[in-house]
C-alpha cells in the first residue's frame, strides 16, 4: 500500500529526492516517517512527521541536509536529501501510522504501514 521510489545512485554531494505513494489511503491524519537501512545494519530512523503535519523530528546525522514533507492532497510523502555523502548509501523506507504520538516519531515499532525499499548510493 506504500511505494517507494526515486532512489539512485549518486555523486557525494548530490541531491535526491525519495517519494512514497499511498494507495488505497490518504496521508491525511496520519504520521510519516522514512527509515534507512546499511547492509548488515539495522533498520534506523530518518525523518518523521507527526500526523498534524506539524513536528517533524531528524535523525541528527541528517538535520540541517534533509527534509520530510507530505502532500495529502496526492496521498505522497516525500523525503529531499541534500548535500549526500557515502555515509547516506542505505535502502530506504517509507513509513505511515495514525496512531504514532510525538514522542514515539523515531520508533519504527510505531508504524504499521511499510513501503517495499528504495536503494540509495552515494559514491565518493
Amino acid at each position: 500500500q506504500l511505494q517507494a521510489s526515486g532512489g539512485g545512485m549518486v555523486q557525494a554531494g548530490g541531491s535526491l529526492r525519495l517519494s512514497c505513494a499511498a494507495s488505497g489511503r490518504t496521508f491525511s491524519g496520519y504520521a510519516v516517517a522514512w527509515f534507512r537501512q546499511a547492509p548488515g545494519e539495522e533498520r534506523n530512523f530518518v525523518a518523521a512527521m507527526h500526523r498534524t503535519g506539524t513536528g517533524t523530528r531528524y535523525a541528527d546525522s541528517v538535520k540541517g541536509r534533509f527534509t520530510i514533507s507530505r502532500n495529502t492532497a496526492k496521498n505522497m510523502m516525500y523525503l529531499q536529501m541534500n548535500n549526500l555523502s557515502p555515509e547516506d548509501t542505505a535502502v530506504y523506507y517509507c513509513a505511515a501510522d495514525s496512531s504514532v504520538i510525538l514522542s514515539n516519531l523515531q520508533s519504527k515499532s510505531a508504524y504499521r504501514y511499510w513501503g517495499q525499499g528504495t536503494l540509495v548510493t552515494v559514491s565518493s
